[in-house]
């Protein structure tokens, strides 16, 4: 098992770990430049806590996919299920006639790379056959037996995401000794188990799963010490996008949240990190290059 890295009081004013470059997917190398792959996301649900129910048929969720993508969206995450706290799960069959049509659809009309946001390995399957090439689980790959052997079978790319508890419970009271540490320790403990049952680390991508059984400081405390997530050697998506934290912090849960998710969205790109996971692909794009033209990514100290 590998030691957590070490970690700082403070953010790093320099990346002491290089970030990893590439990431295998099923049949396509997703390479990464100084700034972040942002990936769009696609509820095509009734019920995901911040755009429920827009997107609900599949005529007007690849209009809005094909739309991300014209905004700047390297990778497109489509969900069927949503995993908001105190959610309540979807059966097998609901979930295939949400996601199936739309990821068939857009993979015959981009060759952006399509991800299936589920934790159940025969939606995951369909999705693949489909034409998706990720399956981004916020399970890590451990909600489901079969999930494991169909990823090493198909050679996807998979995104392994920590959550402590799961939606119905992961909000009642989340502890950590050490979130960043902790966090890192799972994160590494399931990129080895993945590791040794088959799957190519070249294809493992790790999110530490802000808002997943955390409180707004654990998920302040993970996006200040982000950097030293590289530490895994793994590429790191961060999904923050709209979440309860932004408003805690600005003082108002009526408040527009997309200021907050532009603001946090500049620290991880400063961090590193390589795909950042948004709902509003078009100004956070805007804002990411404007950072870059203006010499936000030039590092002293």
């Amino acid at each position: 098992m590998n030691n957590p890295p070490p970690m700082h009081d403070k953010p790093h004013a320099r990346l002491s770990v290089a970030p990893v470059r590439h990431w295998q997917l099923r049949s396509k190398i997703l390479a990464f430049d100084a700034t972040p792959c942002i990936m769009g996301i696609l509820n095509v649900t009734p019920d995901s806590f911040s755009d429920g129910g827009r997107y609900d048929t599949c005529t007007k969720a690849v209009e809005h996919g094909l739309r991300l993508i014209e905004q700047g969206a390297g990778l497109l995450d489509v969900g069927g299920e949503s995993t908001r706290p105190q959610s309540v799960p979807v059966p097998v069959n609901e979930e295939l006639r949400r996601v199936i049509p739309v990821i068939a659809e857009l993979a015959r009309q981009t060759k952006v790379p399509i991800s299936i946001d589920t934790s159940k390995a025969v939606v995951a399957e369909a999705a693949l056959d489909a034409g998706a090439e990720v399956v981004n689980d916020v399970t890590g790959l451990d909600g489901d037996p079969n999930m494991v052997p169909l990823v090493r079978r198909t050679s996807a790319g998979v995104c392994v995401m920590h959550m402590q508890g799961n939606p119905q419970t992961m909000q009642v009271n989340p502890q950590y000794k050490n979130v960043v540490s902790d966090v890192a320790q799972y994160l590494a403990e399931r990129r080895d188990n993945l590791v040794e049952h088959g799957i190519d680390r070249q294809h493992i991508c790790l999110d530490p799963g802000i808002g997943f059984g955390k409180t707004h400081q654990h998920n302040l405390d993970l996006l200040q010490h982000a950097a030293d997530f590289h530490h895994l050697g793994c590429p790191l998506l961060f999904g923050h996008s709209r979440k309860g934290f932004i408003a805690h912090v600005v003082g108002d849960s009526q408040r527009d949240r997309l200021a907050g998710t532009i603001g946090v969205a500049l620290a991880l790109a400063r961090h590193g990190i390589q795909i950042l996971r948004v709902h509003d692909v078009q100004p956070v794009a805007d804002a990411i290059r404007l950072f870059h033209a203006a010499g936000g990514f030039s590092r002293t100290g």
